[in-house]
């Protein structure tokens, strides 16, 4: 195959915070790349991952969710967003179903991304959770406000109607070489992929206000002659009382955190992990310019 006939493109999926847009992209890539919890607001940056469909390498943006920032890290994430908007080739609008009628909020998503005369895509999610009453006048209400290339009823979860939308993104994407290996899944760094397991972890273990006060570094990483490697991780958090929460009473809490993103590190990774995870306070680690330029963020959002 010559690049006379292989296509490629860039593909952002945007949507509301918790609309599914991790879940699909782990679905299109067919492996974990980008973290997925219950929690809004979980992605921080912009993370790529690699899809092959015939000729076609569909790199896939995972965004932020688009919501109404109120400090300087949520700015910097909504920043990221539209950035990824103005950058792709297709744009694929991911709306969860399941949310019942256009909310005042999705109209005006969609009128935003309409005003950037992007080639937009609807993609539904969660329709097994909807009527189909009501998914048909979603959808209208939807084509009443963004001219919309296509419509994709799906769900990210199962997979049902995935492959038709990456169908569709594989014709659609332009002519021209790949820009990546064909056994790449995604361009981040395995440091970074690490701290992005564990901060899932901890965001599944913790309540309240605490996941969004916290993030998780990868400080070191040494490999050993068997295979195996060392991982140790700096658990950073804004107050004395959260370090308490994230350790837990006796250890446990950050006992079940290590235990759980070891095993699915080994298991990425296919070797043995040694991961050693340590909480440090440091009350304003969100105003540091260097951590938003390892998350891809601008600072000056």
């Amino acid at each position: 195959m010559t690049d006379a006939d292989t296509r490629c493109g860039v593909v952002a999926i945007v949507g509301a915070p918790n609309a599914g847009k991790s879940t699909l992209l782990n679905q299109a890539v067919g492996a974990k790349v980008s973290i997925v919890t219950h929690k809004v607001q979980t992605t921080r940056t912009r993370i790529r991952g690699i899809a092959i469909a015939g000729a076609s390498q569909i790199v896939f943006v995972d965004t932020p969710g688009i919501f109404m920032p109120r400090d300087r890290l949520q700015r910097a994430m909504v920043d990221a967003a539209w950035r990824a908007v103005g950058d792709a080739d297709v744009v694929v609008h991911l709306h969860d179903a399941a949310r019942g009628a256009l909310s005042d909020e999705a109209k005006e998503l969609a009128q935003r991304l309409a005003q950037r005369g992007s080639h937009l895509v609807l993609a539904l999610n969660k329709v097994d959770k909807i009527k189909r009453e009501a998914l048909l006048a979603l959808t209208e209400s939807f084509q009443g406000v963004a001219d919309y290339k296509a419509v994709f009823m799906i769900s990210a979860l199962t997979g049902d109607g995935v492959d038709d939308l990456i169908a569709y993104l594989a014709a659609e994407v332009p002519p021209g070489p790949w820009l990546y290996p064909e056994d790449q899944l995604s361009d981040l760094s395995q440091r970074l992929l690490a701290a992005e397991v564990t901060r899932e972890k901890l965001f599944l273990k913790l309540h309240q206000e605490l996941p969004y006060a916290l993030t998780v570094e990868t400080e070191s990483w040494e490999g050993f002659q068997d295979g195996s490697v060392k991982i140790s991780q700096t658990i950073y958090v804004s107050r004395e009382g959260h370090k308490r929460m994230a350790i837990g009473k006796g250890g446990q809490t950050i006992r079940a955190v290590r235990e759980e993103a070891q095993a699915e590190l080994a298991e990425t990774l296919g070797t043995k992990v040694h991961l050693f995870l340590f909480v440090k306070v440091r009350e304003r680690w969100h105003d540091d310019p260097e951590r938003y330029r390892d998350w891809g963020l601008d600072f000056t959002a």
